[in-house]
């Protein structure tokens, strides 16, 4: 019996998905992947230089590294990459499903981020690090039209993509249902929200909360918007402008800790 079309398009997803690897690039992000050991480490080139800079975490981690000539780097890396003379060929972390890694635990209220069609590497890479910095306990993004874990990301985010549950969800607004259903306060930043951050915070300090940061320019999709809680502001002095999401990240997750 010949099978559904929608079931060969999924089975072919899944060994897409099986046979995906990433390069990590950049001694910092080289070095933390090879400290991480729930990452699949598969292929490691580096130049003489970089080995011996990594010499103690490429020991620990029992790779055979490849020497490389620095002229002659072939690693297949985008020829923009601050390389350093050290990549490292990696499988995709997988964190668990939402509800393992979102669920309120006994003690301080969680929070988690979650990204509306964020789509550059650098803005999430620094998402992620202020999301570690500040107690996250995930990122979560779109399986499509966001930035995927990629070299540039892994740069950016400065060791935290090893550490930062980083969560490709199906459908956003289920996530977010979802996260509903687990008491989460759902806040959506929106510049012409008329509530601040703090002042939605307000007797809301005992529950876990959600910070919804739409993509630079468009902002949050109408759906997204529907599906918050409250919008929310980050308050500027004068109208001069506006903060990247990254930034706005950074602000927001600060003011929730605060």
């Amino acid at each position: 019996m010949k099978k559904p079309k929608w079931v060969v398009e999924k089975e072919k997803s899944k060994r897409a998905a099986a046979a995906e690897t990433v390069w990590l690039f950049g001694l910092h992000a080289v070095r933390d992947a090879l400290q991480n050991p729930q990452r699949e480490k598969l292929r490691l080139m580096v130049t003489k230089n970089a080995h011996d800079k990594l010499a103690e975490d490429i020991a620990a981690s029992g790779m055979e590294p490849e020497i490389v000539d620095p002229r002659k780097f072939s690693a297949p890396l985008d020829p923009q990459s601050v390389h350093q003379g050290a990549a490292l060929e990696v499988k995709p972390l997988h964190w668990g499903a939402l509800h393992e890694v979102c669920t309120p635990p006994d003690g301080p209220m969680p929070c988690v981020v979650l990204l509306d069609r964020v789509s550059d590497p650098h803005n999430v890479g620094a998402i992620l690090r202020s999301a570690e910095v500040f107690g996250a306990c995930a990122v979560i993004a779109t399986a499509r039209h966001s930035a995927p874990e990629t070299g540039a990301l892994a740069k950016t985010a400065s060791g935290a993509l090893e550490r930062q549950p980083y969560l490709r969800v199906r459908n956003l607004s289920d996530a977010m249902g979802e996260l509903k259903s687990l008491g989460y306060l759902m806040l959506g930043l929106d510049g012409e929200a008329t509530q601040t951050v703090g002042e939605a915070l307000e007797g809301q300090r005992n529950r876990p909360i959600a910070l919804v940061m739409g993509s630079e320019g468009p902002g949050l999709r109408e759906k997204t918007k529907d599906t918050c809680d409250k919008l929310v502001k980050i308050p500027a002095i004068g109208d001069f402008g506006s903060l990247n999401v990254s930034n706005a990240a950074a602000v927001a997750l600060y003011a929730v800790r605060a």
